[in-house]
């Protein structure tokens, strides 16, 4: 595997901190062995497990964004919840006979994905799935929350057994080094005052009522109240997306006045959109700065893709 080859094609000048996991990945890949890849946000971690997983010389392999996979395997479990080992066939319908799976942003907070993600690897190891990710976390900081942590210790000691862990460290962000949006989630803004809709609509979104204040074609309002201090959850959220792909939401407070609960949807929230490349206009009385700033959990992440609408919009 000629990794490095690969991703000089790309024509963009590599740091050292890249080229030494150039190095590792090379060697992983070819000795076939699974690969946890994380880092600070920015550093070019989706870039070179793109590189990377399109290098591998595996025809049955599939790459997935962490959300769509887990709201998809819900929903095969759901379908086979009265079954044997549903989990299981779940997991055989999503993936089929890949010998590759590779997930981009790994991440838990909730506690309930994190004991069907412990399930997920044991079914992916018996099957000798080779399974690659890319984290903000290092293995041993996924499910953050003290109070729930250690009850993903088992699902910790199976990403270290699957997967070899790499560092991506670098000294410079490149989410900041451009100049104009690059994708339509990046023509977004943050702005103090819109004209928003007069008229609320109440949305079916998966057979549950969403208040929005409007919807006018393929663009949405919504409060930031009704979208993340009310128990909406991501599967909502990617069901949403497929009817909007632009979304103002108003109301925005400084995060650290919300509960945990509610920062966590919104970092969600700002997960889906990306993905998706939808839009997005944030409403708030405060400037980004003080919206983002504080701890709050995926703030790093959540921070630095605000930051690229806020500067190009």
């Amino acid at each position: 595997m000629d990794l490095r080859e690969r991703v000089s094609r790309s024509g963009y000048v590599l740091d050292e901190a890249q080229l030494a996991a150039i190095a590792r990945l090379e060697q992983l890949g070819q000795r076939r062995r699974g690969v946890y890849l994380h880092g600070p946000v920015g550093r070019g971690k989706s870039f070179l497990a793109d590189a990377f997983f399109e290098a591998l010389s595996v025809r049955a392999k599939r790459r997935v964004h962490f959300h769509s996979f887990f709201q998809e395997l819900h929903e095969r479990i759901a379908e086979r919840m009265h079954e044997r080992g549903a989990v299981a066939k779940a997991v055989k319908a999503l993936t089929g006979r890949v010998e590759v799976l590779a997930f981009d942003e790994f991440h838990l907070h909730d506690v309930g994905d994190a004991m069907l993600m412990t399930r997920l690897l044991e079914v992916l190891g018996d099957r000798r799935v080779m399974v690659v990710a890319t984290s903000n976390y290092p293995p041993d900081g996924l499910l953050p929350n003290p109070l729930y942590h250690h009850l993903f210790l088992p699902g910790i000691a199976l990403v270290k057994e699957l997967m070899d862990v790499v560092e991506l460290d670098g000294p410079t962000d490149y989410r900041h080094l451009h100049g104009t949006a690059r994708s339509r989630f990046e023509t977004g803004r943050v702005v103090p005052r819109a004209e928003l809709p007069a008229d609320p609509v109440v949305l079916d979104v998966r057979g549950r009522a969403l208040t929005a204040l409007g919807v006018r074609g393929r663009t949405v309002w919504f409060d930031f109240g009704d979208l993340c201090e009310k128990p909406t959850s991501t599967g909502d959220y990617l069901a949403l997306t497929r009817r909007f792909d632009d979304w103002v939401i108003a109301g925005v407070p400084r995060l650290r006045t919300c509960d945990r609960e509610a920062r966590q949807r919104f970092a969600n929230v700002v997960d889906v959109l990306v993905d998706a490349d939808v839009r997005l206009t944030l409403v708030s009385d405060h400037p980004l700065r003080e919206i983002v700033g504080g701890e709050a959990l995926d703030l790093a992440r959540t921070a630095s893709r605000l930051e690229l609408i806020n500067t190009t919009g």
